[in-house]
């Protein structure tokens, strides 16, 4: 049985940082019962619960506002750790700060700020941008719509890969209206024609419940709608780096936890192979060497992760202060970032399958669950395959082409 998950032992004024002491605290408890969740699909709702109850979806709002104020390289470094105590965690909240990234951390009007104070005082917020029916290269025209109805929108339309949005209290909304023009919306998720299916069946990830949302008539103020502008939301260039980033940040976190599990099962194994150099398997030189493959492998990982959040916070503030250089530093982070996946994808995809030469067929049985850290790794990789990422790369380095100001860069 799945060991619940305790409940949290603090309700603090503000929210958990890196470096508040309730924060070992509370990954802890997100780490307790972990695989047994993931391999007896138990949906993490407590877990998310102690989130909410902490406040860590208030990292990046200013202390002013009652968040931690945190950079966004101390906030993956929060990210890091989560990923290792549970990568289903760390992915369920990547749209709640992604969306607040966009839209919540600098309000523009007194609707922002009405989200701002939501998400202080531990609101979580889900995600609904993608269509299945809509596969065109390049193309940003939503097909959910938003129809004026009197002095509101009505929001109609159907939505996939809406990560977390199970477990939140709001969800952000693409859609476009009559004439084509994008926008995004924030709306609680009990809204009254909202409905939320968990259909999702990856072989990995699978407790984020990435599954459909169906709006049907959904009433939408029209202060709740953000429509896209060079300087607003979706419309400012290379807006998707966060995004992408924080999928890497999880990335890395799976490398570490192949490390933790690797490191204890050759601690724990009391038989080894025949032809073994050593006796004893924590003596055996070749468990040695896999071990400290994986360990590199993560080291990596996490570092090329928080280089890139450091190119990210540079170019954040340049974006937030006007800076003439603003765009081109955001291109440089979206840069770095890219190239931050291809070796963090890498690595934990890698240490995945080298967990296994440190335990042989044992460490295979389901009870281990083992595979959870390759199947995790590898489906969150393929969200944005990195062969794409690597041409883009290339390219960038051949020709000077920019990275794509669009999409997941």
């Amino acid at each position: 049985m799945n060991k619940p998950v305790s409940a949290i032992s603090f309700a603090p004024s503000r929210p958990v940082d890196l470096h508040s002491p309730e924060l070992d605290n509370l990954l802890a408890q997100i780490a307790e019962g972990e695989s047994e969740r993931e391999r007896e699909r138990v949906l993490p709702f407590e877990a998310i619960d102690l989130i909410r109850r902490a406040k860590l979806g208030a990292l990046r709002l200013p202390v002013s506002a009652g968040g931690a104020g945190s950079t966004i390289r101390e906030l993956f470094e929060i990210v890091i750790r989560l990923g290792e105590a549970d990568a289903n965690v760390a992915h369920i909240l990547r749209n709640h700060f992604s969306v607040v990234e966009r839209l919540v951390r600098r309000p523009r009007d007194e609707q922002g700020r009405i989200w701002q104070q939501a998400v202080a005082d531990g609101a979580i917020i889900g995600l609904a941008t993608t269509e299945l029916e809509s596969p065109q290269v390049g193309n940003i025209v939503p097909n959910t719509t938003f129809t004026p109805d009197g002095d509101d929108y009505l929001l109609n339309g159907t939505k996939y890969y809406s990560t977390g949005t199970l477990y939140s209290d709001y969800v952000l909304v693409r859609a476009a209206d009559p004439s084509g023009k994008p926008g995004a919306t924030i709306i609680p998720v009990k809204r009254e024609g909202v409905e939320l299916i968990d259909d999702w069946d990856g072989l990995g990830q699978r407790l984020t419940a990435t599954g459909t949302t169906y709006f049907r008539n959904v009433r939408v103020r029209r202060q709740e709608i953000v429509f896209d502008a060079p300087d607003v939301g979706y419309g400012v260039p290379y807006s998707n780096t966060f995004a992408q980033l924080f999928l890497t940040a999880i990335v890395a976190g799976i490398a570490r936890a192949a490390l933790r599990d690797a490191a204890a099962l050759v601690r724990s194994r009391k038989r080894t192979f025949y032809y073994a150099p050593s006796e004893v398997p924590t003596d055996d030189p070749v468990l040695q060497q896999t071990v400290g493959q994986i360990a590199s492998g993560a080291f990596a990982a996490e570092t090329v992760v928080l280089a890139a959040a450091e190119a990210l916070d540079v170019a954040t503030d340049a974006f937030d202060a006007g800076a003439p250089d603003a765009a081109e530093a955001a291109h440089k982070a979206a840069l770095v970032s890219a190239k931050a996946k291809i070796v963090a994808d890498d690595s934990a995809i890698r240490a995945g399958s080298l967990l296994f030469d440190v335990g042989g067929a044992s460490a295979t049985k389901k009870a281990t669950n083992f595979d959870r850290h390759w199947r995790n790794a590898r489906t969150l990789s393929s969200h944005n395959p990195t062969n794409y990422k690597a041409r883009s790369i290339g390219q960038h380095v051949i020709s000077g082409t920019p990275l794509p100001a669009k999409g997941f860069f």
